[in-house]
């Protein structure tokens, strides 16, 4: 990694390490009420912004939550919420998030890069130990959510996740076509084998009212995220219409601006939200 800060350059390894390891991440995750994992079985379904999303959504409801970045190849969070430069290091040797507001705190890999173009080439191994820094060695605070935004597909990151988070509980994410819903399978399949508690699917990039008529328009087709819920026996928590502003705002970093930009696409997910809320009542 690019930065002399970086969690990886500041501990060295063995059983000391290890087990001061595994304090720091029981500690962490003593002070976070309910980490959840956004996964999808394929990339291009909008993971990183419906993650994006409910870290707003749940902040905006005065909830203290935590984004983290665990797409250690293509992080993508910290251009969507606005964050720049490195991060910083407390004086006792922590990682201090990155600030989007007074509810809402960052971590990716992209603010441990001095050249954000640079290509991360790492096997198995050095991905998990990274994951499991991010989480130990970052002084996360007391939070209501810790959303942690997993790239595509059931390999090392999902699975470092679940093994290092195991109160984690996964939202699945996927678009309405076959090619996506298959691979859906797959991640409920992954989640069931690790014993990771699904929450349930969000169906992205559904049906919208044509801005010019009203009629629903489905890009793809419709229904299929729920009926593979209920293929599959897990909740279906809701459907998100497609929206360009989504990614219009956060292209730009302006992720506060998603209830008025986008206020249908936010609407949907405040029912996503809902239901994530009843599930922990």
């Amino acid at each position: 990694m690019a930065n002399e800060n970086s969690p990886q350059n500041r501990k060295g390894g063995g059983p000391t390490a290890n087990a001061a390891q595994d304090d720091g991440v029981k500690q962490v995750l003593d002070l976070i009420r309910q980490p959840l994992m956004v996964m999808s079985g394929k990339g291009g379904v909008g993971k990183s912004s419906v993650s994006a999303g409910l870290a707003v959504v749940l902040s905006a409801r005065g909830y203290q939550v935590g984004l983290l970045d665990v797409d250690i190849h293509g992080p993508s969070l910290a251009g969507m919420m606005g964050v720049k430069g490195l991060l910083d290091i407390s004086t006792d040797q922590k990682v201090i998030p990155k600030e989007v507001n007074a509810h809402l705190r960052v971590v990716s890999m992209q603010s441990l890069m001095q050249n954000r173009d640079q290509a991360v080439i790492w096997r198995g191994p050095a991905k998990a130990s990274v994951i499991r820094q991010f989480i130990g060695d970052v002084k996360w605070g007391k939070l209501d959510f810790l959303v942690v935004d997993a790239p595509p597909g059931t390999g090392d990151e999902p699975l470092s996740v679940a093994q290092t988070i195991p109160t984690a509980k996964a939202v699945i994410v996927t678009t309405p076509q076959e090619v996506a819903l298959a691979d859906v399978r797959k991640s409920i399949n992954f989640c069931r084998s690790v014993h990771l508690d699904v929450l349930g699917i969000v169906e992205n990039m559904g049906p919208f009212a044509c801005p010019c008529c009203g009629k629903a328009i489905s890009l793809f087709k419709s229904g299929g995220g729920q009926a593979t819920a209920l293929k599959m026996q897990v909740p279906f928590l809701g459907s998100l219409p497609f929206d360009p502003k989504v990614v219009q705002v956060l292209d730009e970093g302006r992720p506060m601006r998603l209830h008025s930009e986008a206020p249908g696409f936010v609407n949907a997910l405040e029912g996503v939200v809902e239901d994530i809320l009843s599930s922990m009542r």
